[in-house]
């Protein structure tokens, strides 16, 4: 990795200038309006997925545009930045497309792929159970193997994104080692309509597009070509999937906390109460200027983290995705905070569309691991300290 790698090249300014545009077409109105009137943004992720911008990071030779995390991370980044970010690409072709394009087989990749980049198809991505939290090695979500080769999954998963547009989940479930007799945990491809596959839809205070459920699986039969990859290499396939979905939670927070920045830049420089506009005051001046350095950090270490990721090296990625996803969360928070502030009263209207991106800013540090973990994370691994648990 050389300096110039935290630049962007020629092509990646195209990228983010294109991006941009189209999500200037839509913005935050467009967001809005189809939370509230119930709707799906499929008409913003479908025009995504034609100009290819959906797919950038999967393999050309399933429609993808052959890039990796640093280019898909850009088009949820400065689609956020424009107002209208599209929470699905965290999962459908970040953790999904990529699981599939590493480790699923021919047949799975043939099947999807094309799909998850063109805007046609989505996947969910089902980890996070009741019991079990940040924990995966307390993952009930069991697959019994059948005599044909099939298998059977039983278990319940919360929390899991935009599965009533999903056309299928990628479940994570656990099966018992011949050798051991332990639980390990694989993968798993379920289409959305497949009997004993239910969902119900948890209330959130977050207004957002795509909807949080509560899923539960009760004996769904999948035939033997639902696994993906390996069934000995699950953890590993886990993880290749975990990784990007913090380099992309990352590029969602910094593209919201950019969007506020944005808001609360152009109210500073208009709103005029004294002799001067109140963002020549420092008390309003300074606080808008630590938030941009804050949000500029974030961006260095997510573009670290998605080079190390494309570059092929996991626990340097597994690291540097932890430390993304902290720094965009916190900067993301205090971002849109300081532009609720400098606008005041109308800080809270819908005129100006802030407000609601309060509770929205808080999700970045919450999924899809706390801010708490990844401290652990960051004294264990890099830090040697010792566990508490």
């Amino acid at each position: 990795m050389s300096p110039t790698d935290l630049l962007d090249t020629e092509e990646q300014r195209a990228l983010r200038a294109s991006v941009a545009a189209l999500g200037g077409r839509y913005g935050w109105g467009y967001l809005t309006s189809a939370v509230e009137d119930g709707r799906s943004v499929d008409e913003l992720w479908r025009e995504a997925g034609k100009l290819g911008y959906l797919g950038v990071n999967l393999p050309e030779e399933y429609g993808g545009g052959g890039a990796g995390m640093v280019e898909l991370s850009l088009v949820l980044e400065e689609l956020g930045a424009a107002g209208c970010p599209l929470l699905m690409m965290v999962v459908s072709p970040a953790i999904c497309g990529t699981v599939l394009a590493r480790f699923g087989t021919e047949e799975q990749k043939r099947a999807w792929i094309p799909g998850l980049c063109d805007g046609s198809r989505k996947m969910a991505f089902g980890i996070t159970e009741p019991d079990a939290g940040s924990n995966s090695h307390r993952i009930t979500t069991t697959a019994r193997r059948r005599e044909d080769g099939g298998w059977v999954l039983d278990g319940r998963k919360v929390f899991i994104s935009g599965v009533d547009i999903a056309d299928a989940t990628l479940v994570v479930g656990r099966t018992e080692d011949s050798r051991t007799g332990k639980l390990k945990p694989c993968l798993f491809v379920v289409p959305r309509d497949t009997p004993g596959f239910t969902r119900s839809q948890i209330d959130m205070e977050v207004n957002a597009a795509e909807k949080q459920f509560e899923l539960v699986l009760d004996g769904v039969e999948l035939p033997p070509e639902a696994l993906v990859g390996d069934e000995d290499a699950g953890l590993l396939q886990l993880f290749a999937g975990l990784n990007p979905e913090r380099i992309m939670t990352a590029a969602f927070a910094i593209g919201m906390g950019r969007y506020a920045l944005g808001k609360a830049l152009e109210y500073a420089r208009e709103r005029q109460v004294w002799k001067t506009p109140i963002g020549a005051h420092q008390a309003i001046a300074h606080p808008l200027a630590q938030a941009h350095i804050e949000l500029e950090q974030a961006k260095l270490m997510m573009r670290k983290a998605a080079l190390l990721y494309d570059a092929g090296d996991d626990v340097g990625a597994g690291e540097a995705a932890n430390m993304a996803k902290y720094a965009a969360g916190e900067a993301s928070v205090h971002a849109v905070d300081q532009a609720v502030h400098t606008l005041g009263g109308n800080g809270l209207t819908r005129e100006y569309g802030i407000g609601g991106l309060i509770t929205a800013a808080r999700v970045a540090r919450i999924a899809p691991v706390s801010r708490e973990m990844i401290l652990n994370y960051v004294s264990h691994q890099t830090l040697g300290l010792p566990k508490s648990y």
